[in-house]
């Protein structure tokens, strides 16, 4: 539950910070390239996708156990 909070937190603070952000790049993948994005978006969002699979991750092997 802590880690959707924290995770909607970040989402909501990108959402204030992205409107000063003018600096964008294209993201690389699987030979396709995707729109411009701003690089605080894509720093962000790999960040929490990141913290969302290590909370998943962390609840599944204590499961297990």
């Amino acid at each position: 539950f802590f880690t959707v909070i924290l995770n909607l937190t970040f989402f909501f603070i990108l959402i204030i910070g992205i409107q000063n952000s003018s600096e964008k790049r294209k993201v690389y993948f699987l030979n396709e390239e995707s729109i411009n994005l701003p690089i605080s978006f894509i720093t962000v969002i790999s960040f929490i996708n990141g913290s969302i699979t290590g909370g998943f991750l962390t609840l599944f092997y204590s499961k297990k156990e």
